[in-house]
């Protein structure tokens, strides 16, 4: 190789310290004369290749017999001597005079040199070498750049800051420019596919926990002895008091053994719209061990949108980000990766947060179930999902849901309104289900409010499925196909024709009674004319007696008269 030609840039070794980084063009210069010397140019982040050569190599640059023939008398000592990596640009005029083949070499490290200013009598040493400011700067560490070491100023402000991954630097912690944080996800994709996994994102408050102020404990909750409770150090337990934040804190049901198999399959974040002293004394009890998460538990203080969440200050790639939160509002941008989580209410005070009127957990002393929760639930749709791999299959997966299933809504949604853009309307068309407004024989579902609608008798006459909006709900919660039958629209129309008919029944029932007590009262008269009658009888009785006894007496009375006649007769025969 001919004197003041470039080397081929060597690999990086493992002594080489620093992160790669994009390098910008830059023209070659003649250093002077002194025998080549290998030397290792280390710059955090990044490892700068430079080659040193000797004034000679420029003064014999004119002459390729010449450095052709010094070329081979020295190769083999060159071979022998000390290993460092060296990049050496030269003046234009040296270029012009150089051989073909270095003209070559400098083509194909043009876009890779490194900056460098020196005069052409300056003698080729180590500390003769000088690396420019970048700019564009890539990021800061600590108040300065990690590849060129200027210090930030507002002029660098533009970027992401993750100070969540460095919490030594609260103030100056880590920011990222945006070509940066392409390329470290970039990296980071290459290595999670390696690895065969994801990112998940978990939400902490009524996801995988639930909390409350120790003043807001109700009065059942006091009486039962909560506190106290929650003091108890058992194996095992799920209920903590945070001393220093005077709160109550309640693991859901399943969350350990949904960490420890969700962290096979993804690179875990938690990332919570609360405070950061608060994010990380909750990481504390959910991963003891630091295992999960390590640095990677984002607050409200890392968001860059007030009140949203967002990705950007994610170092995974969206394309494999996969998010469980119970809210959906403040994950405007990213609805596409998100698994909307069942709300978990163990306090009284969460219970009327949400406006919701029935006992909490707490305060009945039940809990969620472990085996068939929301979490156990989301772990299998999980899997599903890793077992497909990419970010485009939990829209697949959530396809599945419904598919098959075709919709009409009445009186669901408000007058005036189009369907089309109602939140269920979209939420059945995400699980795969195919909505429409009209009534055929393809329908598979009409999905009411009450019975009292055209299109809800028409289900019932053709052995439609009937069901409430809240089937669709649960089928979105548990990413699964439920029962029809435990979703019954309500009757509220026939429960007032039930009582259409019960009217007459009341009133004949009515009629009846009247009818019973006018007969009972005509039954006292009858009792009361049958003694009467039973007293007239007996006074008929003694009558007729007395009317006998009388009629004998006449008959008597006849007899003698007829005695006395005959007497008389006799007399007066006898006379005669």
């Amino acid at each position: 190789m001919a004197d003041g030609a470039f080397l081929p840039a060597a690999a990086p070794t493992r002594r080489d310290v620093g992160i790669r980084m994009q390098l910008g063009g830059a023209r070659p210069f003649a250093l002077g004369h002194e025998p080549r010397r290998r030397v290792a140019v280390a710059v955090l982040p990044v490892v700068v290749e430079l080659e040193l050569t000797s004034a000679a190599d420029s003064a014999s640059a004119g002459d390729p017999s010449a450095a052709t023939d010094d070329d081979e008398e020295g190769g083999d000592e060159e071979e022998e001597e000390e290993d460092v990596v060296v990049v050496v640009e030269q003046e234009d005029a040296i270029v012009e005079q150089s051989s073909t083949k270095r003209r070559r070499v400098e083509d194909q490290h043009r876009h890779q040199a490194v900056v460098m200013k020196s005069d052409e009598d300056t003698v080729g040493s180590s500390k003769d070498v000088k690396i420019d400011e970048c700019p564009p700067h890539p990021g800061f560490f600590g108040g300065l750049c990690y590849r060129c070491g200027k210090r930030q100023d507002e002029e660098d402000v533009p970027g992401v800051a993750f100070g969540y991954i460095h919490k030594n630097y609260s103030t100056q912690g880590l920011r990222l420019g945006t070509t940066e944080i392409d390329r470290l996800r970039g990296a980071d994709l290459k290595n999670l596919l390696r690895e065969r996994k994801l990112v998940l994102i978990l939400d902490l408050d009524h996801t995988l926990i639930n909390s409350t102020k120790l003043f807001d404990l109700s009065a059942a909750e006091n009486e039962l002895g909560i506190q106290s409770a929650a003091k108890e150090v058992v194996p095992d337990r799920s209920l903590f008091t945070l001393e220093t934040m005077q709160m109550l804190t309640k693991l859901r049901p399943f969350v350990r053994r949904f960490l420890k198999e969700a962290s096979d399959m993804f690179e875990m974040y938690i990332y919570t719209m609360g405070d950061k002293a608060y994010a990380i004394e909750i990481a504390k009890l959910l991963d003891p061990d630091n295992v999960y998460f390590g640095s990677k538990v984002i607050s409200n203080s890392d968001c860059t949108q007030r009140h949203q969440k967002g990705l950007d200050v994610v170092l995974g790639d969206e394309s494999v980000a996969v998010i469980l939160d119970d809210t959906e509002y403040v994950w405007q941008k990213h609805k596409e990766n998100l698994i909307l989580m069942e709300r978990y209410h163990y306090f009284a005070s969460s219970c009327r947060q949400f406006g919701f009127g029935a006992r909490s957990l707490s305060e009945t002393m039940q809990d969620e179930r472990e085996n068939d929760g929301a979490l156990a639930t989301i772990l299998d749709v999980l899997e599903r999902i890793h077992t497909i791999f990419f970010d485009p299959v939990i829209k697949r997966v959530r396809q599945e849901v419904l598919q098959g299933c075709k919709l009409v809504f009445t009186r669901v949604f408000p007058l005036h309104q189009r369907p089309q853009d109602q939140m269920l309307w979209k939420m059945a068309e995400q699980l795969g289900a195919v909505c429409c407004t009209d009534v055929d024989s393809t329908v598979t579902h009409v999905v009411a409010l009450d019975l009292g609608t055209e299109k809800a008798r028409w289900a019932v006459s053709n052995k439609k499925f009937l069901v409430h909006p809240r089937w669709i709900e649960a089928a979105n919660f548990r990413w699964q196909r439920q029962q029809e039958e435990d979703f019954p629209v309500a009757r509220p129309k026939e429960k007032g024709k039930e009582n259409a008919a019960d009217a007459p029944i009341s009133k004949e029932n009515g009629d009846k009674n009247a009818a019973d007590a006018a007969n009972a009262k005509k039954g006292n008269e009858n009792v009361a004319d049958a003694g009467s009658t039973k007293e007239g009888s007996k006074e008929n009785a003694d009558d007729a007696a007395n009317s006998e006894e009388g009629s004998k007496e006449n008959a008597d009375d006849a007899a003698n008269a007829e005695k006395s006649k005959s007497d008389g007769a006799a007399s007066g025969a006898t006379g005669s």
